[in-house]
């Protein structure tokens, strides 16, 4: 006799069950059973993942859910009433019956939402065609009806789901859980009604997690779901008996007197034979011109794409590499592809929305750059299409991944939606799943252990280890595992949960369009209850192998700050800039570049990376693009070699002769990936197809399809004549490299927006900085840093000012810019869009009463007032201290006289009086350093002075200024001084604390490194905004010089 599970919760059943997909499936051999059923809670969300790897390991797959079923109608939501709800499991038999649960899980969720997703019996019926159904748990219709004494009720409830879903298509489920009383009670009701309705019964187990010792890790999982006391009898807990995966031997024996329960799972295994069809492309259609197939329509826009990039003589190298990609994209019928993508790229550049110059591979299609998706010419930079597309690459679509503007990209996924359909279009979501650390914080929190016991073991991790690597690698970790059976019991259960699905949310970028509507295809759902955006149920893996469309539209900070800054450019200097067509050769910009002042620019801003420009000295693009390529984890070593190459300090030399025109541009340093696809081309004799196959067994490190690779490129090399030692030699030099190298087409994209970026920072700085501090509001420390850079640049950064600051940072001509209001800590958007808008309309506030009076706004409480104070913004009008004495009075009197106002606009109160104007207490003025303190804390620094003003004298004869540290001075002793900006503390392996402290001074600021030693001597001078002398080593171990510090003293004594 077999048994197939038909009840059974993943991990997708979110915080409720337990084993991942993988798991499941090897439990479900090692129980040696054939076919298994997946049902999670009110979604489908593993359905893909669980019937691609079940196929793969020959178990059969049969698709399910246990929906919700509501109260009464899925559209009420009564409260204390509709927060119940029952349970129904539902299997799918064929093609239909998946629609069909696609249909009703999509209205459940969008729909039927509270507290749950929610059907009722009026949906079922109407989508029931190709389903079967199954009673459920306790939880389900009919064992309520049971347990409520209403038997005559659950039997015609179990007559109506007959006829539901037809003769033969409903079954009662019936569970052996000896512990729950209540479950006796039903499974004997429930063999009554099925002896007299012959509707039969079927026998499951409602797994949760996989072995009975898992038990307690699932209780786990519900506990941090429910937030309950694990000591709290009341709470929802599945312990009092065992839903685990029981063995067929187990089931068979739990049901010896019922052997048509287990008999019955095969019968509805048999007939449950739904099949995905995977990995058949369906693209969208695009409308093309009548009487045209979309591959004539391609060409076409090519052809005119031609003539607008190189004018009317094409050279015939151009028109041969067109030919032949468009050659490739008909052969693997992605025309339409292309055409859907050119089109939404041509509205958003209409509607001036900044478009990225590409990203990843497509860089390299000459036909992307002709339809004007990308703008780096593919051939000036030798970029190699088959890096993107290659006849051999098999029927996955090439990813076309574009970059927008953060700020609109939202506009170009509502164009599509509108163009292609609102049901067709739709974001993706993505699963959030317990990392090492977080496992065990949620764990710690479930078991009520203390917060800081749990953060001293989570800290112990390191950024990106596994539990059992850290139980490896780290000493301190293993012997608190070893030695504590608190530590113990927290990491058993954490390695239990480490990786398990915690909650679902919107996909950064994944968009997935569709030639039919989406609920046909894929369940929808709202990411959260509280977002209204619509995502697929499925992830991105999953909605590419079922052949759908998915695009990745990514948001990039960096393109919005230029499209700010043509903006400002325009409204402040009259002057429209085309930043896809600006000189690549302007001195001006590589000036910038070689000085290493790129704050601010694109992928070259980190102080690694300015050091490194500044040796390198670049004159070409072709130098960004290698830094992009090379300053990673692994090639980054390769730097000062590229940089001794192009200064002729290093001899370039090459193994063989046919490596010179391949590796020429990089010094003899394979950089790019294309670089080895063109050595086993030229070499080995391989075709680009083949040498993408080789591309990827390096990059991805597949030993057997290496070896494989290894050999046929010997033999390549041997036909071309290249004695086997120097092929040899060849693969040995060339596969450390093609590791590390870098997708050139990418690189290439990138470094034009670098460029672009660090051209407008060249030609208008004022606007440039302007928009980069607007992009950066949210962030006080940042706002502070780029600000320095302001001042480094001779821009004066003007204070906000209640009178003079917009909502963002303004250009104030010729070289100022005005702080905005935004920028402030605490003071959000509402309230500030309220200030502006009033100003406008009725003109400048002239005192601070005239300001709460006219300002009207829920948000102009006591936080963002005082914060507004404190900032500065009413110096002109008032004195901050005077402002903070009497804030309470003036919120009084905003509220009083919002109130006569609102009374007089509903004409109420006629002939009541304006409430009178308040005096303000006068009270002492804020010192020089509450200001300092005050503004340092809300705009990120020092506006009205500095606070080592008063200790300039004293400093200037006593240390070295901050901006004469150099790395000429590496190893040597130096004495500085300044005022503490801020700390960062860690704890060391032995379990004392490390500072890295900033020092600045009026000037310039370093990093100080202080040692635990340092600290236990000094423990009170190491204080945010002390004033301090320190004694150190000059260190430039990463090419950016800092002092470890080896003595400190405060500086209380003034000039």
């Amino acid at each position: 006799m077999k048994f197939t599970h038909l009840h059974v919760h993943s991990h997708y059943s979110l915080l409720d069950g337990l084993p991942k997909i993988d798991e499941l499936l090897d439990y479900v051999q090692k129980l040696g059973m054939d076919s298994v059923a997946l049902t999670d809670h009110g979604n489908i969300y593993g359905a893909v993942e669980f019937y691609k790897k079940a196929k793969e390991k020959g178990i059969k797959p049969i698709i399910g859910a246990e929906l919700y079923l509501a109260l009464e109608k899925m559209t009420q939501e009564r409260p204390n009433i509709d927060d119940k709800r029952y349970h129904l499991i539902l299997l799918v038999k064929n093609e239909q019956g998946y629609k069909n649960l696609v249909r009703l899980i999509t209205q459940a969720h969008l729909k039927g939402f509270y507290y749950k997703p929610r059907i009722d019996e009026e949906l079922l019926a109407q989508y029931s065609e190709g389903l079967i159904g199954l009673s459920a748990c306790l939880q389900g219709k009919i064992p309520k009806l049971i347990l409520a004494k209403k038997i005559k009720e659950a039997t015609e409830l179990a007559l109506r789901y007959q006829e539901i879903f037809g003769k033969d298509n409903f079954y009662l489920e019936i569970q052996h859980h000896p512990n729950i009383p209540e479950q006796k009670k039903v499974n004997e009701a429930l063999i009554s009604i099925s002896k007299k309705t012959a509707i039969p019964l079927v026998a499951t187990c409602d797994s949760h997690y996989l072995k009975p010792e898992d038990s307690e890790a699932q209780d786990i999982l519900m506990l941090i779901n429910t937030g309950a006391d694990p000591n709290n009898p009341e709470r929802l807990t599945m312990k009092q008996d065992d839903f685990s995966m029981k063995s067929p031997e187990q089931m068979i024996k739990d049901f010896k007197n019922l052997p048509q329960a287990i008999e019955n799972t095969q019968k509805i295994v048999d007939v449950c034979n739904f099949q995905f069809e995977l990995g058949k492309i369906k693209l969208p259609t695009f409308e093309v011109p009548s009487e045209k197939s979309p591959d004539q329509y391609l060409e076409e826009l090519c052809l005119e794409g031609l003539k607008k990039r190189y004018g009317e003589k094409v050279p015939k190298e151009t028109f041969d590499r067109l030919n032949y990609e468009l050659s490739v994209i008909k052969q693997t019928g992605f025309a339409s592809y292309f055409l859907i993508v050119q089109d939404f790229v041509k509205w958003a550049k209409e509607n001036r929305i900044v478009v990225g110059p590409g990203r990843g591979s497509v860089a390299g299609s000459l036909v992307a750059y002709l339809l004007n998706i990308t703008n780096v010419d593919p051939l000036k930079y030798n970029l190699l299409f088959e890096r993107f597309l290659n006849p051999g690459r098999g029927a996955s679509l090439p990813d076309i991944d574009l970059d927008f503007t953060d700020r609109r990209r939202d506009e170009v996924i509502q164009y599509v939606a509108q163009k292609y359909g609102r049901d067709k279009v739709a974001q993706i979501i993505t699963f959030g799943t317990m990392a090492s650390r977080a496992a065990v914080r949620d764990v710690g929190r479930a078991l009520k252990y203390s917060y800081s016991y749990c953060d001293q073991i989570a800290k112990m991790i390191p950024f990106g280890f596994s539990l059992d690597k850290t139980l490896a690698t780290v000493e301190e970790f293993r012997q608190a595992y070893l030695q504590d059976s608190q530590a113990k019991k927290l990491v058993d259960f954490a390695r239990k949960l480490e990786g398990v699905a915690r909650h679902a949310s919107t996909h950064a970028c994944g968009v997935v369009i569709s030639k039919t509507p989406l609920d046909n295809i894929v369940p929808l759902q709202h990411p959260t209850q509280d977002d209204q955006a619509i995502v697929t149920q499925y992830e991105m893996h999953s909605v590419e192998d079922l052949g759908l469309l998915k695009m990745d539209f990514l948001g990039l900070k960096n393109l919005t700050i230029i499209e700010d800054t043509l903006a400002r450019i325009y409204k402040v200097q009259g002057e429209k800039i085309d930043i896809e067509n600006i000189p690549l050769d302007d001195k001006a910009t590589y000036r910038l570049l070689q000085k290493g002042e790129t704050i601010g620019v694109f992928q070259l801003e980190s102080e690694m990376m300015r050091h490194y420009l500044k040796q390198l000295k670049p004159t070409e693009l072709e130098d960004i693009i290698a830094m992009v390529a090379l300053y990673r984890p692994g090639p980054m070593s390769l730097i000062p070699e590229y940089i001794a190459g192009k200064h002729k300090k290093k001899r370039v030399e090459y193994l063989h002769p046919k490596l010179k025109p391949i590796l020429e541009t990089t010094y003899s340093i394979c950089v790019y990936q294309e670089q080895v696809m063109k050595i086993a081309q030229e070499l080995a004799g391989f075709s680009l197809s083949e040498s993408d196959v080789l591309r990827k067994a390096i990059g991805k490190k597949i030993r057997k399809l290496l070896m494989a690779q290894k050999e046929k490129f010997i033999e390549g090399c041997q036909k071309n004549q290249i004695s086997e030692a120097i092929s040899q030699k060849i693969w040995h030099w060339i596969e450390p490299f093609a590791r590390y190298s870098f997708n050139r087409s990418h690189s290439a994209s990138y470094a034009m927006i670098a460029y672009q970026t660090a051209y407008l920072k060249a030609h208008f700085p004022v606007e440039f900085m302007a928009s980069l501090l607007t992009s950066e509001k949210a962030d006080v420390e940042r706002i502070g840093f780029l600000i320095s850079e302001c001042k480094n640049m001779g821009i004066e950064v003007l204070p906000p000012d209640i009178n003079e600051s917009l909502e963002n940072f303004t250009v104030v001509p010729p070289k100022m810019i005005r702080f905005g209001l935004l920028a402030i800590k605490n003071v959000g958007y509402n309230v500030v869009e309220s200030i502006v808008r009033e100003r406008k309309a009725a003109g400048p506030y002239h005192s601070i009463l005239d300001f709460v009076s006219r300002v009207n706004s829920r948000d102009l409480n006591k936080k963002s007032l005082e914060s507004l104070i404190k900032a500065g913004v009413f110096d002109r009008l008032a004195e901050r201290n005077q402002l903070l004495f009497n804030l309470k009075r003036l919120l009084e009197s905003a509220r009083e006289t919002q109130r006569f106002k609102a009374n007089g606009q509903r004409g109420l109160f006629d002939g009541m009086e304006r409430p009178v104007e308040i005096q303000l207490t006068s009270t002492k003025e804020a010192s020089k350093a509450e200001k300092l303190s005050w503004e340092k804390e809300l705009l990120g620094l020092f506006v009205t002075s500095h606070p080592l003003e008063d200790f300039r004298k004293v400093l200037e004869k006593k240390v070295l200024p901050l901006s004469k540290i150099t790395q000429d001075l590496t190893g040597k002793i130096v004495r500085i001084g300044g005022v503490i900006s801020s700390i960062k503390k860690i704890i060391t392996r032995n379990g004392k604390p490390m500072l890295f402290t900033q020092l600045e001074d009026e000037s310039t600021k370093i990093e100080v490194v202080v040692f635990p030693g340092i600290i236990e001597r000094n423990p009170g001078a190491f204080q945010e905004n002390k004033i301090v002398m320190i004694r150190g080593r000059v260190d430039n171990r990463d090419g950016v010089p800092k002092i470890i510090c080896e003595e400190i003293e405060e500086v209380i004594e003034k000039s």
